[in-house]
């Protein structure tokens, strides 16, 4: 006799929910990515939000992993997080929902935590809290059509994922008083103009654009690129002598490691550099 599914569905069903995100190695250490729900835009529902957490656990005790890429199944990025429970709204008191969005927040917001680099190659619509999770990447590339918004206000909430903090630091106060207060939707090839993301692409050629650019940034000096992620994070830092004194001793670290050797014996023989992992 076969077993039921777990949750009482089809097993096609199942199958689908337990693949909500996928997870593609390459051989140059880049880890692609890949939101799994097309079908609800890419939305973040509970079980998404479930393998996204024990990715982002994994991908940290990796060390093979030299660049992180997240992107989107179908003609969209995300559409945020999945609201439906909402609707339900009265069951759950203040405090219970503030637990529960915090916790839904640092999940999502884990991948600035990552110590390698980490791009979003936005090839559809990134909507609300799908457009705050890919501002916490590293790197940003839309395609020239992504329509980017954050129509808090327009469903009667308050912004979350960190909307008020990320839209200003990366874009400008500025253009985030328009987008969170008037709902404005951005294309990819504005937004790159405004400086909301890194550059935009066609999008029938972002996915080899995005890819060639993590292969690059892959192939670069491990330690160097961690440390020069720190000193990036935040925004950089507070004033030149804070840089200064970080650097005085950031840049030690790598003159004794290995990977300053090969990069200058590389340089020497005028060949590609092969980094180790250390």
């Amino acid at each position: 006799m076969a077993s039921a599914s777990p949750v009482g569905g089809s097993a096609v069903h199942y199958a689908r929910r337990m693949n909500e995100l996928l997870v593609d190695r390459r051989d140059d250490g880049v880890v692609v990515l890949t939101l799994n729900r097309p079908d609800r835009r890419n939305a973040m529902t509970d079980g998404m939000t479930g393998q996204w957490r024990q990715t982002i656990t994994d991908l940290r005790r990796d060390r093979d992993v030299r660049c992180v890429v997240v992107t989107g199944a179908g003609s969209a990025f995300c559409s945020g997080g999945d609201l439906s429970w909402l609707a339900e709204r009265g069951v759950e008191s203040v405090p219970d929902l503030r637990d529960r969005m915090l916790g839904f927040y640092r999940t999502w917001l884990a991948i600035a935590d990552l110590e390698v680099p980490t791009i979003a190659a936005v090839n559809g619509a990134a909507v609300g809290a799908g457009l705050c999770f890919a501002l916490s990447c590293d790197l940003v590339y839309a395609a020239d059509e992504a329509r980017l918004a954050v129509p808090f206000t327009s469903l009667g909430l308050h912004p979350g994922m960190a909307a008020t903090y990320l839209l200003p630091r990366v874009a400008g106060v500025g253009v985030a008083r328009e987008m969170l207060l008037t709902g404005r939707t951005m294309r990819g090839a504005e937004a790159a103009s405004a400086g909301l993301v890194t550059r935009a692409f066609p999008r029938e050629s972002l996915m080899a654009e995005v890819l060639e650019i993590a292969s690059r940034t892959a192939a670069n000096a491990p330690i160097a690129t961690r440390l020069t992620k720190v000193a990036l994070a935040g925004g950089g830092h507070a004033d030149l002598d804070a840089a200064l004194r970080w650097e005085s001793l950031a840049q030690p670290v790598t003159m004794t490691s290995a990977d300053m050797l090969e990069g200058l014996t590389a340089q020497r023989e005028r060949r590609v550099p092969r980094f180790g992992n250390s």
